[in-house]
């Protein structure tokens, strides 16, 4: 048997740090971490207002539970996966141990395609906001990409520490809009509309009576986006085997129950028999509406700041996480080395850092000299910005979900232990089947989902988008099979790699022969079949 190989051995490999700093993380930090990236705040202040509106569908508090029942089943068999696999890469690694490299390699530009789009739209809602709040209390005229570009910049900054600093301030700014949004609810129940205290949204009549519940469906889905990120961080976290499984499920029950007390408690701020006609009158400013009803102007314009503040928190979010995937990359060789090295002051994972700011930079850069696309419409960041990109990322992660789930049952197969893990595999082939149909719907309905005509070319262009991302990871990976077969066996493997290299080394000194570098499972099975 190999000897272990400590962590200060996998850092000064070859003159490389090749990996993240451990143990800065602990249960409430990654919560934190995790939470920020569903935005509470932005997904009560605009997504659920947008779904009241566009779909028709007054029973959305009910497809919040329905949807954290589906996701439940999806992270039984996730979150026993990240018991054996501790990766960067989370999705890709997964996939990559369970379905093969090749496909791997694909799910890693999917997952780098889907979470840069998921944090680029954040900053056109974020500078269409900011620029409104400085307009209407400073007197203040600048365009919306000042504030966006300002914001890149600082998330870059922040993202080059220490992630466990990075978690402190995700998770005061998190608890702060989590605090508002209870106030709110709060208020809503203790002084309903006419109706009272109405359950009528939770009644299953109120999901197909008016609205298309199959386009609500794909508008409440992307509010959980975030949960799935626990296991980018479980080389920093301490303990991983624990830690990332316990935050995932209470990241899930947290964001299914927080966000169906908080559309409940629309319903009862307007009625549910009017909730959305108010929806479509007030759109994005139906929350804030209300609030200054019930609550007063103060706390109104504080729950402004703090919707500013909590889409600052997601975009850093998903930056460390973007950041990550790119770290993970290049140290397996599906990006440039360089990539695959943190910084020697923080341990962050300063490549993938500065790939993502310049990423920003330029889509940001590139919608601000379109923005006047229709012409004098203060909205187009928002509504271009924001909703082309959240619903490519959001499509992407839904994809990748489906993936994974394929992934979990194949990887327990091949190692022997169906049977024991049988219910949780049963649980992940059920999730898989139920994002597979979201995902289908999605790409269905995509022209609703983005405010375009049924026969635009933004219907393919977008979910074009992830498709190209999926077809040069698959030629990159089949690239690497026929010519670099070394590197295209560690996909996935992340620091465990080294291990197998000190092996392979000390059995080329023995036999003096240069054996193929294969997983660890395929050790034991003597198969590596890739799908």
């Amino acid at each position: 048997m190999p000897s272990q190989t400590s962590e200060t051995e996998i850092r000064t490999y070859k003159g490389q740090d090749r990996a993240l700093r451990a143990d800065r993380l602990g249960t409430p930090g990654l919560l934190l971490s995790v939470l920020a990236a569903s935005a509470p705040l932005m997904v009560v202040a605009g997504v659920m207002p947008t779904a009241f509106a566009a779909m028709g569908v007054v029973g959305q508090p009910l497809l919040f539970l329905i949807l954290g029942a589906v996701l439940a089943l999806f992270s039984v068999g996730y979150a026993e996966m990240s018991r054996h696999v501790h990766n960067a890469g989370a999705f890709y690694a997964y996939i990559a141990r369970g379905l093969g490299p090749t496909v791997g390699a694909a799910a890693a530009y999917v997952a780098l395609a889907a979470y840069s789009a998921l944090q680029v739209g954040i900053y056109g809602m974020f500078g269409f906001e900011v620029s409104s709040l400085l307009d209407t209390h400073f007197h203040v005229g600048i365009d919306w990409w000042v504030p966006a570009l300002l914001a890149v910049a600082l998330v870059g900054a922040l993202a080059w520490l220490k992630i466990d600093l990075n978690a402190k301030v995700l998770g005061v700014l998190l608890v702060l809009e989590v605090v508002m949004v209870v106030v709110f609810d709060g208020a809503a129940m203790a002084k309903p509309a006419a109706d009272g205290l109405s359950l009528h949204a939770f009644n299953p009549h109120s999901l197909t009576a008016g609205g298309s519940v199959g386009i609500a469906l794909c508008f409440c889905i992307a509010a959980f986006t975030g949960f799935e990120q626990a296991p980018v961080y479980a080389e920093e976290t301490s303990r991983p085997h624990v830690v990332v499984k316990r935050v995932m499920f209470l990241a899930v029950g947290f964001v299914a129950v927080f966000f169906a007390l908080s559309s409940w408690a629309l319903t009862l701020a307007t009625g549910p028999r009017d909730i959305v006609d108010s929806a479509q009158k007030q759109g994005p400013g139906l929350l804030f509406a209300l609030a200054g009803k019930n609550l007063g102007g103060t706390f109104t314009d504080v729950l402004h700041v703090l919707f500013v503040t909590g889409m600052f928190a997601a975009l850093l979010s998903f930056h460390n996480v973007v950041a990550r995937y790119v770290f993970a990359m290049g140290r397996e060789g599906l990006l440039p080395a360089g990539f695959g090295r943190t910084s020697s002051a923080s341990g962050a994972p300063a490549g993938g850092s500065l790939l993502q700011t310049v990423i920003s930079v330029v889509v940001v850069a590139a919608f601000a000299l379109t923005d006047h696309w229709p012409a004098g419409d203060p909205t187009a960041p928002v509504m271009h910005l924001f909703t082309w990109m959240g619903n490519v990322g959001a499509l992407g992660v839904i994809l990748l979900m489906a993936a994974a789930s394929l992934a979990v049952i194949v990887f327990f197969v091949r190692r022997g232990a169906a049977g024991a893990q049988l219910w949780r595999l049963l649980a992940a082939g059920a999730a898989g089947i139920a994002l597979l149909g979201i995902a289908a719907y999605t790409v269905k309905q995509f022209h609703v989902l983005v405010g375009a005509g049924p026969d635009d070319a933004l219907n393919w262009v977008l979910p074009g988008i992830i498709v190209l991302a999926l077809l040069v990871g698959l030629g990159y990976g089949l690239m690497l099979r026929a010519r670099k077969p070394e590197v295209h066996a560690r996909i996935g493997l992340g620091n465990e790699a080294f291990q197998l290299e000190r092996t392979a080394a000390a059995e080329r000194g023995a036999q003096g022969a240069v054996p193929r570098s294969r997983e660890p499972e395929e050790r034991e099975s003597g198969r590596g079949a890739e799908l």
